[in-house]
């Protein structure tokens, strides 16, 4: 699994363990090794218009787009949903 260098990947090594998944950060300016990540960036212009100001929208308005990204089947998970994986290693998505 390659992940970003931001702060919820603090407790990647907890992560790993119970994933029996290796976990790398991907060198910054590098999209391409996190292509799940880009992908996900590239869906969020579906429920909000590009350079918005997210402080300017409600929690209900941001936790509605997380739950449909998060309940999203994908490809690459074999047409499982992000929450769906997370929930069967023991993880609760934030929502």
């Amino acid at each position: 699994m390659t992940v970003d260098n931001g702060m919820e990947f603090a407790s990647h090594a907890k992560l790993q363990k119970k994933i029996a998944t290796p976990i790398f950060f991907a060198k910054g300016r590098n999209p391409w090794q996190r292509g799940t990540n880009e992908n996900t960036n590239g869906l969020l212009p579906q429920f909000f218009p590009k350079k918005t100001d997210f402080a300017a929208h409600s929690s209900a308005q941001l936790r509605w787009a997380v739950e449909l990204l998060n309940n999203r089947p994908r490809k690459c998970l074999e047409y499982r949903t992000p929450k769906e994986m997370m929930d069967s290693f023991g993880f609760a998505l934030v929502s």
